[in-house]
């Protein structure tokens, strides 16, 4: 179920990023600019408005089903998967990062 929601919640954001790259901005940068065609600037411009927000209405259900269901599944966390190794494998000391040095002893 979560493979499937995850791939949704990319491909939403992925035409997200597509509407809002084909919006006209002020500077006209990746802008539809241009007359003619089917629709309008001001059509075009709201069907795209509108679709964004579509876009991202569906981003954030996903995202919050994506949420859940990564706190109900259990051991889902890479985490604690280590923190259990660790727990089985008891406490040990970590060895002496370096030896001490022998002091000469004073000879008379």
């Amino acid at each position: 179920m979560s493979t499937i929601l995850l791939t949704i919640h990319l491909l939403v954001a992925l035409a997200m990023i597509v509407m809002v790259l084909l919006q006209r901005s002020e500077g006209g940068a990746l802008g539809i600019g241009g007359n003619g065609g089917m629709m309008s600037g001001r059509a075009l411009g709201n069907t795209l408005t509108r679709l964004t927000a579509i876009f991202a209405t569906i981003f954030f259900i996903t995202s919050i089903g994506l949420t859940i269901l990564g706190s109900v599944e259990k051991n889902s966390s890479v985490l604690d998967g280590v923190i259990q190794r660790d727990e089985n494998a008891g406490e040990l000391a970590p060895p002496p990062l370096m030896p001490e040095p022998e002091l000469p002893t004073p000879s008379n």
